[in-house]
């Protein structure tokens, strides 16, 4: 039918079809069929009226015949027209930009991701966390024992998650990472946090990610940052990874722990910390300060802010941002891998605060001996 497949009507145009030879009335009636076959959409029964219209309008003549004829021509070549124009209109209509149009659909908000997690220690995690709703799990099924293994199945079995052990073909076409180690979970995403909520945490300690888009640096500085006791993650809502499975499975569960919190530019994000007491510190290769000799107390409040690999901070960050600190280099090489250089930074503010929990502590204790006679 023409109208399921435009231009099926118009292709009869340029042969002797039955609508454009034809004797007198014959030709009037042809063009009148012509004219129908070739207006099945909107634009073709439009175009294939007025042809028909001319049509009977001639019949009555002495050229009838040869009114109708051309008319049947003309209906013809006016169907192949409108299947013409309507097929270039929908394909218009479908090469239109994004957004265009009055009643187009506003771009949703990316959200934080974390439905799909792969492998084994991230899916125990998952289940031990029991933070969020496990739909179900895959499995391969011919997979070695392990204990591990073995964990999975009995905490899916006690919350009653269904288990699917499926073939290795069937898995690998579940699974969107090549190193799942033969475990997948999907799951209810990550809840999103606020941001205040982060800042105001008793010893906050924040992880700020500026526009990293590599999931391997993301997901091994979540594991870093858990490991470090860092109270939560910002990320920016876009020109950024989230947590994508590449992420869950090199995070090994971390993601189940650190409360994350989406911002739509981290400049702006960075000025909130700030009026709400943290100290921000951007980790820059030309910082005007050693990492070792950073003011941190203990408890205060600190948010360590990372740039992307090779392009560092961006300048508004790094204006914003209290304090620039770099980590002294003594070998050949200038610089670090951005996840290696992030657990270098965790580490150091969490030797700091010890220390000065420590030194806090010996000062209290070194009080009341002063005071007794």
């Amino acid at each position: 039918m023409a109208g399921k497949r435009p231009g099926k009507g118009g292709p009869k145009q340029g042969g002797p079809s039955r609508g454009t030879g034809g004797k007198g009335p014959q030709g009037g009636r042809s063009g009148t069929r012509g004219t129908g076959r070739g207006g099945s959409d909107a634009g073709g029964r439009a175009a294939a009226g007025r042809s028909s219209g001319s049509t009977r309008r001639g019949a009555p003549s002495s050229g009838s015949g040869s009114s109708g004829s051309g008319s049947g021509g003309s209906g013809s070549g006016g169907a192949g027209a409108a299947a013409g124009k309507s097929r270039s209109g929908s394909r218009g209509g479908r090469s239109r930009a994004p957004g265009a149009g009055r009643n187009a659909k506003r771009v949703p908000k990316r959200a934080l991701g974390g439905d799909q997690v792969e492998g084994r220690q991230a899916v125990r995690e998952l289940l031990l966390a029991g933070t969020r709703q496990v739909r179900e799990i895959y499995m391969i099924d011919d997979l070695d024992a392990a204990d591990i293994l073995d964990d999975i199945v009995e905490l899916a079995n006690d919350m009653r998650i269904p288990m699917r052990a499926v073939s290795r073909r069937h898995f690998d076409a579940e699974a969107l990472t090549d190193s799942h180690q033969g475990v997948l979970a999907r799951a209810v995403e990550l809840p999103e946090h606020d941001l205040d909520t982060l800042a105001q945490t008793p010893g906050a300690f924040l992880l700020v990610l500026d526009g990293i888009t590599d999931p391997g640096n993301v997901g091994a500085m979540l594991r870093t940052a858990e490991c470090a006791g860092v109270t939560g993650i910002v990320l920016p809502r876009y020109r950024a990874v989230h947590v994508s499975p590449t992420v869950t499975k090199i995070a090994a569960g971390a993601i189940e722990h650190l409360p994350m919190a989406l911002v739509p530019g981290i400049p702006a994000a960075l000025k909130r910390l700030q009026d709400l007491g943290v100290l921000t510190i951007g980790l820059d290769m030309g910082g005007d300060v050693s990492v070792f000799d950073l003011p941190i107390v203990d408890r205060q409040p600190v948010a360590l802010v990372l740039g992307a690999e090779g392009k560092g901070l961006s300048r508004l960050v790094r204006e914003r941002v209290d304090v620039v600190a770099q980590i002294p280099m003594s070998g050949s090489l200038n610089s670090l891998n951005v996840a290696m250089a992030s657990a270098v930074a965790c580490f150091e503010v969490v030797r700091q605060r010890s220390a000065s929990a420590a030194t806090q502590a010996k000062s209290t204790m070194a009080k009341p001996a002063e005071e007794a006679p």
